[in-house]
């Protein structure tokens, strides 16, 4: 009787565990499709290499390029600022912490709930420390926003890969007079620099595709920026002012660059995935 309700229960779950995958899988797809049918007649030399015409995000000439650029200045540099910060902390976690679990568990924790706060949130911050610091929306503000955004993110994807080196090797490391700096930069910095790479193309992803932290801090301009103090375009915002223009050849631009978005973040998430599993 009860191998038999053991069975019934696997089977159960299994076809549960099915049904929920094809679920998911269908509408990842539909929506991939969706974009496509819709994006994809538009895409041309032209929408690739040129910057729109007409006036804001309201012309119907050009292209998308200013967004394009915009969004690759935006997510490398906060991408940057947020690994300067993150590699530290996370070597520090490992290396000066690792005989403290009580305040290893607090510190992940903290950085947990931080990663779970929705972008918009960050958004609000920035632009309310834009606010009172004076300054207006530009590509600088918009960096400082999403790099404070993906810096939980990194901080703890290191943190995951920084655990599974052996203590072992540390140790051995001690032992032939290594100082825990040289430890934590010669020998842990080396052994984890794939799963380094992986934590970067992640919270690099996260910051390419993000709307909401830059919706108030970034600002939009037709033009690609040519300093931090100046505001930029990014295809998430791309689309969503033009998705909400009446003329048409600017809606089907919008849906252009959600299609180059949805190729970057595909791109980005398997290169991640290849470096996982070569590790």
């Amino acid at each position: 009787m009860m191998t038999f309700r053991r069975k019934y229960e696997e089977r159960f779950f299994r076809a549960l565990s099915f049904l929920f995958t094809a679920i998911i899988v269908f509408v990842l797809v539909q929506i991939i499709w969706t974009v496509v049918k819709k994006g994809f007649p538009s895409l041309s030399w032209q929408m690739i290499t040129q910057e729109p015409k007409g006036g804001f995000y309201f012309g119907k000439d050009g292209g998308i390029l200013n967004a394009i650029a915009g969004s690759f200045y935006l997510a490398v540099c906060s991408t940057i600022l947020a690994f300067v910060i993150s590699l530290p902390v996370a070597l520090f976690m490992n290396i000066y912490l690792i005989r403290y679990q009580r305040l290893l568990i607090g510190i992940r924790f903290f950085l947990d709930v931080l990663w779970g706060v929705p972008s918009i949130v960050y958004g609000a911050f920035g632009f309310t420390l834009l606010m009172y610091l004076g300054y207006k929306n530009s590509l600088g503000a918009g960096i400082i926003t999403v790099a404070a955004m993906i810096t939980p993110i990194m901080i703890r994807a290191m943190d995951e890969v920084l655990k599974t080196i052996p203590i072992g090797l540390q140790e051995a490391s001690y032992a032939l007079g290594s100082t825990k700096t040289e430890t934590a930069y010669k020998v842990f910095f080396r052994e984890a620099l794939p799963g380094f790479a992986t934590a970067i193309l992640l919270a690099f992803g996260r910051g390419i595709g993000d709307a909401a932290s830059v919706l108030f801090t970034a600002g939009y301009t037709d033009h690609i920026p040519h300093g931090f103090s100046e505001p930029t375009a990014t295809l998430p915002l791309a689309i969503f002012f033009q998705l909400s223009s009446p003329i048409e050849e600017v809606q089907n631009r919008a849906y252009a660059a959600a299609v180059i978005l949805t190729v970057i973040v595909l791109v980005l998430s398997v290169s991640a995935r290849l470096i996982k599993m070569k590790k």
